[in-house]
């Protein structure tokens, strides 16, 4: 019989119920014994450029919802952590990451920015902490009353004593431990907030960051304006005193539809103008991070047999609702952008991709294998995670369907904010799930067959191409051809194929997309009569949560030619890596516990480049929107 709890704040020892997890599974954090940040070695300018791996959507205690869901870590605590060092979680367990990032940035939500933690209120936390109320009571006393507060906090700053000095005093810190933790060379830090529009719920928010130590005396704030026209507003009067900056939007997977649509904020028609603003000031969008993906969904991609990979679809309101696919996912975002360009003359979709966590403790939690989760009192134990230690209604137990991801790739000739804030701005960068699979994808004309053999492949791409985030001029009558090689990560999976996908417009205006497998791993071969590509397998035991790689590939590369080319259609293409399968978060939390695994037991994680561009020379449009 296991020490359990059937009901909030009673203790009973009874069988059936839900045991406690077991204390050992999370050492208390000892300062004195904490991990330290490994050393680095700075690197050297490249101009065939770096790929630096970072994490720009990171909240700490100054956050309101992370403060009230129990987090008190700082911005010097998130730039420990993304160096490599352990840090406190909110629980008071070590974390740490496996691997040291190269850049990072706090993203603090700049409504009530450090409000809540300046008012210090008497929230139900202050009873017992929060590692006795997740790991040594087992379910949380108060949960549903602390949840509420949470949901229903809406702080008026000129109502909250000293809540106009709480929130200068927090952007000054932001802006400090980002200075105290720039290393040029060696990790790199950019000073960003997040812009947190929630028109009806639907998640409109936006990360800003800046380019350099110039920025301004407080973020701008939803409180003041939920319409992103006044976001660029403001953004671009900073950037006219010296203040370059951008902003990056994300969970379009939540956003009702409304962050890629056909129509302005206000439901106004776009125009040409509105399509440059956009892309001057929003040049990426992220596509990966723990709360879902938002490349593609399986109802806007049908043919897609990968579209289905961690969806996350819920808006949390008053009644919890479904978000509408059509506008919230960047591959129907980037057809509706040639679908503009074609009738309109202008294409507001022209960005490119990168990933990010969102986490809310300070941290980046992106391992599988290591994932500590994005807010304490929602998962911030594999017990709480998988609704074993702690009975939260359905409405609130959404952390089950939330991923450990994402990352941000960016080709950078050195690891320094100018060269990297560039690159972001060029778009040469690249979204990662999770894992560290290096990709590198160009485009041009006719590209020798033995291109990616070559010593001088960089040069030659590029002599007669672009790489990620460019655009292909108009053509004759010769087919492009995309270079593309991936490696795996060393720590991960090997990789399945490689994917690009193509995106087009026909001459009635109407976009496509088509899914081309240009390398596989194991010799396998498409089927001459069907098409199809046998599956790579599987080896993930679900029990020890283990999987082999017996399977699949080190490294894949093609020099591919489009077979269905044609010179008066604009197009899109980017590539996509899949590893083989291996066991998702929710699976090494079930056999931590000795529990069975939900459902998925394994996921096969990704890559995604952000797109090139052709653009058709009939088109007067061409280049509006760059």
């Amino acid at each position: 019989m296991k020490l359990a709890i059937c009901s909030v704040g009673v203790v009973l020892l009874l069988a059936g119920c839900s045991p406690v997890e077991d204390p050992t599974l999370y050492p208390k954090y000892d300062p004195d014994k904490a991990v330290q940040p490994p050393v680095k070695a700075a690197v050297a300018e490249n101009p065939d450029r770096h790929l630096l791996w970072g994490d720009v959507h990171i909240h700490t205690s100054f956050s309101t919802d992370a403060y009230v869901m129990g987090v008190r870590g700082l911005p010097d605590d998130a730039y420990r952590f993304a160096k490599g060092g352990e840090i406190a979680h909110a629980a008071e367990y070590g974390i740490r990451i496996s691997r040291p990032l190269d850049f990072a940035a706090v993203t603090d939500h700049s409504e009530f920015l450090g409000v809540v933690r300046g008012m210090q209120p008497d929230l139900p936390l202050s009873d017992r902490s929060l590692r006795t109320r997740l790991i040594e009571d087992g379910p949380i006393s108060n949960t549903l009353a602390w949840i509420r507060t949470m949901v229903g906090f809406d702080p008026k700053v000129g109502q909250v004593e000293g809540g106009k000095e709480s929130m200068a005093d927090a952007w000054q810190e932001i802006i400090a431990s980002a200075e105290r933790n720039y290393e040029p060379g060696t990790f790199t830090t950019f000073i960003g907030y997040e812009w947190s529009s929630m028109p009806d719920k639907n998640n409109l928010h936006r990360n800003v960051l800046y380019r350099g130590s110039m920025v301004p005396d407080a973020p701008f704030s939803s409180t003041i304006s939920q319409n992103p026209k006044d976001l660029w507003d403001e953004l671009e009067k900073q950037r006219e005193q010296g203040m370059d900056n951008l902003a990056i939007p994300h969970n379009g997977n939540v956003s009702g539809g409304l962050m890629y649509g056909d129509k302005t904020f206000d439901g106004s028609a776009m125009d040409a103008a509105y399509a440059e603003r956009r892309m001057r000031n929003e040049p990426l969008s992220e596509i990966f991070q723990v709360k879902g993906t938002s490349e593609t969904h399986p109802a806007l991609s049908p043919d897609d047999p990968f579209a289905d990979f961690e969806i996350f679809d819920t808006i949390l309101s008053a009644k919890i609702r479904k978000s509408e696919p059509k506008g919230g996912y960047a591959r129907d975002a980037l057809r509706l952008g040639i679908e503009m360009s074609h009738s309109e003359n202008f294409n507001p979709y022209k960005f490119g991709v990168i990933g990010s966590t969102d986490s809310h403790n300070a941290s980046s939690p992106v391992e599988e294998d290591n994932y500590h989760g994005k807010l304490p009192l929602l998962d911030g134990t594999a017990g709480i995670r998988l609704g074993k230690t702690i009975l939260l209604p359905e409405k609130y137990r959404i952390s089950r369907r939330w991923g450990a991801a994402g990352l941000a790739a960016v080709w950078a000739t050195a690891n320094t904010r100018e060269s990297i804030f560039d690159a972001m701005r060029r778009k040469e960068t690249y979204a990662s799930s999770g894992p560290r699979i290096v990709v590198r994808f160009f485009g041009g004309w006719n590209y020798p067959s033995d291109l990616i053999d070559r010593a001088e492949r960089i040069t030659l791409a590029e002599a007669s191409g672009v790489p990620m985030g460019g655009e292909l001029p108009p053509a004759t009558d010769a087919a492009p051809s995309f270079a593309v090689w991936a490696v795996k990560d060393p720590e991960s999976g090997n990789l399945d194929r490689i994917q690009i996908i193509k995106g087009w417009v026909d001459e009635q205006g109407q976009s496509h997309e088509r899914i081309y497998d240009v390398a596989l791993s194991d010799g396998r071969v498409k089927d001459p009569t069907s098409g199809r590509v046998p599956e790579v397998g599987n080896t993930v035991d679900a029990k020890t949560a283990s999987y082999t790689n017996t399977i699949g590939d080190v490294q894949l590369s093609a020099v591919w030619k489009d077979p269905d080319f044609r010179p008066e259609q604009t197009a899109f293409y980017y590539a996509r890596v899949i590893e083989i399968p291996t066991p998702r978060w929710s699976t090494y939390d079930a056999a931590k516990l000795g529990e069975e695994p939900m459902d998925p037991v394994s996921i096969q994680e990704r890559a995604v480049t952000s797109a090139i561009w052709y653009q058709a020379a009939e088109e007067p449009g061409e280049g509006v929107g760059n």
